[in-house]
């Protein structure tokens, strides 16, 4: 009996551990994100936000590279869901970042899911798994003018 059970588990073990390590990386958009309900509230309109080569005002002052690496619980949620929640995430910590260093805006906002930087002005990359999702962005602080 004891070898049967053991025998089971391992059997579902084994046939469980793909779906446990599976990493799709998506591109998702991001004006969709930041139309969530909840981006108003986490992001306020203190400090703009401009993606690969979109137009903003003139530069005033650069303040150096912000870098955020923001994970969630994937567990139960789709990965357009815990993808647009983590992007929030990452993009509360830029926006953090950006107030605690005196600029008013983050320019040049890339992607850098596994240190593989890409640009878009509309989409952001995520991967996201059984359990985790996670969005690495990289942007520029900035000083603008409005």
């Amino acid at each position: 009996m004891f070898k049967k059970t053991l025998l089971g588990g391992l059997v579902l073990t084994l046939l469980s551990a793909p779906v446990l390590a599976r990493d799709t990386i998506a591109d998702y958009q991001v004006s969709e994100a930041l139309a969530h309900p909840k981006a108003k509230e986490v992001l306020g309109d203190n400090i703009q936000f401009f993606f690969g080569k979109q137009a903003h005002g003139k530069v005033e002052k650069t303040l150096g590279e912000s870098r955020t690496n923001q994970k969630t619980n994937a567990f139960a949620k789709s990965d357009k869901e815990a993808c647009q929640w983590v992007f929030l995430s990452a993009m509360k910590a830029l926006k953090n970042q950006a107030e605690a260093n005196g600029a008013n805006a983050v320019i040049n906002i890339r992607s850098n899911y596994r240190n593989n930087l890409t640009s878009s002005d509309s989409t952001f990359k995520c991967g996201a798994g059984a359990i985790i999702a996670g969005v690495a962005l990289v942007g520029d602080l900035a000083v603008i003018k409005k």
